[in-house]
């Protein structure tokens, strides 16, 4: 792994760290997202300090480059990420729509009765 990917992935890390943090201390993330980016930011901290973890892995996996394992370990880390955030919408996409209807249905009652 290169100097300069080294250095990014320090900068990165410690740039989200920061924002994250910020974010929390102004009440606009919620505690389970903060956790991810937190999480997310330390691991990308532990593969640019101990770059001998992503060689390691790497050869164990029969993967050449160890900034290939970087990048297979972020996308990853972000496709699962993408797919839990996908099922939260999902969830409160079908809650939106009971409470659409349920609504739609009060003001029914309530303009039935009024007749």
């Amino acid at each position: 792994m290169t100097l300069v990917l080294r250095l990014l992935l320090i900068a990165g890390s410690l740039f989200t760290l920061v924002f994250v943090i910020r974010r929390i201390r102004a009440a606009k993330l919620q505690i389970e997202d903060s956790i991810f980016w937190l999480a997310f930011s330390v691991v990308l901290l532990i593969i640019s300090v101990f770059p001998r973890l992503v060689y390691w892995g790497a050869s164990l996996l029969g993967i050449q480059s160890p900034t290939n394992m970087v990048f297979l370990i972020v996308i990853f880390i972000l496709t699962v990420r993408v797919f839990s955030l996908t099922m939260r919408v999902s969830v409160l996409d079908e809650k939106l729509k009971r409470l659409a209807q349920s609504e739609a249905l009060d003001g029914h009652k309530k303009q039935e009765r009024g007749k």
